[in-house]
């Protein structure tokens, strides 16, 4: 806070808006859309790092395709034994939603970039989010998930760009949203804001975009979890787990099915 109040103060192009209480992220986002007068936005979360061209990159790409928004990739900085934080590599479903470049894609064109969830990896147009009524959801975690898939649905066209648009920091402190998936209330949370991305891309009728999802959710979210899971000293966690991977199990197409790993799903779709 005590930095963005000396750069507001410096820089005249910079606002410092402030919040009476703690209101989290989705009520930070809202106010800032609210308030932006510039053709485009973008969110930036501040405990990551934002690379010196990633604006540059994103909307110059915008600028030249026309299209409603652009998405980017990421990269994880995780703490060391030093007590730094190490930049890694962009993992597999991160590439296949931005790599290869291209532009003006449609969602059924281009279903894997489903699989970018956050907020932060974006650069959109701002009548578009007033043209929507976009807003992130208030007083939820996970706030960013519906909305990526609302931006996706609704874009008449967005463009990909593989270049690492933001490091995302897992805080060596440990206090991360998704260092704390092994408590039943963030659980529950996670699982309800996939549940609310998934139900847009139900209603969208694109129904590759809506079975990527449940690919990536089948085959990457689920398995994570269900690691928590079995040593669980909760058996709400197992119940909740096992109740939403039936949800999505019974929603996902036989190819879907086929390619999630059996072995891996067994333990929470006996949680049912």
């Amino acid at each position: 806070g005590a930095a963005v109040a000396r750069a507001a103060a410096s820089v005249p192009r910079f606002t410092l808006v402030t919040h009476e209480r703690r209101r989290g992220l989705a009520a930070a986002r809202n106010t800032g859309l609210d308030l932006v007068a510039t053709e485009f936005v973008a969110f930036f979360d501040s405990d990551d790092v934002l690379p010196d061209t990633a604006y540059e990159r994103l909307l110059g790409t915008l600028q030249r395709s026309g299209s409603d928004l652009v998405v980017g990739a990421y990269a994880r900085l995780r703490p060391d034994d030093a007590g730094h934080y190490e930049l890694g590599v962009v993992q597999p479903w991160v590439a296949a939603a931005t790599d290869p470049e291209r532009h003006g894609l449609t969602l059924a064109e281009h279903p894997q970039v489903t699989g970018n969830i956050v907020a932060w990896s974006k650069v959109s147009r701002t009548a578009f989010w007033r043209e929507h009524g976009l807003r992130f959801p208030d007083g939820v975690l996970y706030e960013d998930q519906l909305v990526a898939q609302q931006l996706y649905v609704a874009a008449r066209a967005f463009d990909v760009i593989p270049d690492v648009v933001c490091h995302w920091r897992i805080r060596a402190e440990g206090t991360s949203i998704t260092q704390h998936e092994a408590a039943l209330p963030v659980l529950i949370a996670c699982l309800d804001a996939m549940r609310s991305g998934l139900a847009v891309l139900a209603a969208s009728g694109i129904a590759v975009a809506l079975q990527a999802r449940l690919d990536l959710i089948l085959r990457m979210d689920v398995p994570r979890l269900a690691e928590i899971g079995v040593t669980h000293a909760d058996p709400g966690y197992r119940a909740a787990l096992g109740a939403f991977t039936r949800e999505i199990w019974d929603a996902a197409s036989p190819a879907t099915r086929a390619a999630a790993d059996s072995a891996a799903l067994a333990a929470p779709l006996s949680w049912h």
